[in-house]
């Protein structure tokens, strides 16, 4: 059961908020001194893919192993489920004319029309299944890009058990008629979170087989991907998520299960540089940027959904 309206806990009364650490001075312009973390919602097994809806003024994101997707709503703070079963949805994001796209550990692709109804965008590639698509983006000539990893299907717990039929890559639904292409296959063992740069000409996509943890760049060449290089090689503890993009280029990503240090967001400027470190009590999945003005950070993290203003804005809506 859930309550009909709660208030956010704030973590700490102390200002400015010491969860917000800045390990670079230029990251001291996108902290504001009166904003803290605060706990939106808690009691899920492993919060994912945040979503906001500006307007209606709330939040998606994934209960992967319940199998259902929640809504926080801004004005009431009540929490409610928004669709179960879900196929265990995972990343979720909005395409240009506002529609839920999600990337669902069952084994496809999905939008949800205006009227509710869901349609299938990608679940096979020459008639072999995907795995457990895992993170989607939408770039503004309407194609969808996304992940497919084999999380959902190694074990029962954030999806079900089955067998691997095609290759761990990344792919590309064309805006336009529909077809689905693979943008990077080999370089890559285990594609997670992806996010593009403001300008839309840098794809970043995150390895996340252990022991390798990279940040990976590419250089987005019309339908394909180029030049893919390691933009941020990741220590051992140090796990990557997901993660979106601020207007100026800086990628906030969701950090941790290594040490209780190093769980929350890690921010890193478009060199790729760590700047600043939002620390959370859990480890932290994935964000978005949300609020009428888009300068919210939500994020999932393990079993509880958190919040802080920030002085940046999302760097699009989509996403």
């Amino acid at each position: 059961m859930y309550p009909t309206a709660t208030a956010p806990v704030v973590l700490t009364e102390r200002l400015p908020d010491p969860a917000v650490r800045i390990l670079d001075p230029s990251f001291e312009k996108y902290r504001l001194l009166l904003a803290s973390v605060e706990r939106l919602s808690q009691g899920y097994s492993w919060a994912e893919g945040p979503v906001y809806f500006a307007d209606a003024r709330c939040l998606l994101w994934s209960d992967i192993p319940n199998n259902r997707i929640m809504r926080w709503d801004e004005e009431t703070g009540a929490t409610t489920v928004f669709r179960k079963p879900s196929n265990y949805a995972n990343g979720n994001t909005r395409d240009r004319q506002g529609r839920l796209v999600t990337a669902e550990h069952g084994r496809r692709v999905t939008r949800t029309e205006y009227d509710g109804t869901i349609t299938v965008l990608a679940d096979k590639i020459d008639g072999k299944r995907l795995s457990s698509p895992n993170d989607v983006v939408v770039k503004s000539d309407d194609s969808i890009w996304f992940t497919d990893m084999t999380a959902g299907i190694d074990g029962n717990w954030n999806g079900e058990t089955g067998e691997q039929e095609l290759p761990q890559r990344v792919y590309r639904i064309d805006g336009k008629t529909g077809k689905v292409t693979v943008v990077s296959d080999g370089l890559i063992q285990r594609p997670n979170g992806l996010a593009f740069s403001p300008d839309e000409k840098i794809l970043y996509v995150i390895e996340s087989q252990p022991k390798v943890r990279t940040i990976y760049a590419f250089d987005v060449n019309g339908e394909k991907l180029a030049n893919g290089r390691k933009f941020i090689v990741c220590g051992p503890d140090e796990t990557p998520d997901g993660f979106r993009v601020d207007i100026s280029g800086n990628l906030w990503c969701g950090w941790g299960i290594g040490t209780a240090e190093l769980d929350g967001v890690r921010v890193f400027n478009p060199a790729g540089k760590p700047i600043g470190h939002i620390s959370l009590p859990e480890r932290c999945a994935n964000v978005c940027f949300g609020g009428p003005k888009r300068n919210r950070l939500f994020m999932t993290a393990s079993h509880s959904i958190y919040a802080l203003y920030v002085n940046t804005q999302g760097a699009t809506v989509a996403g």
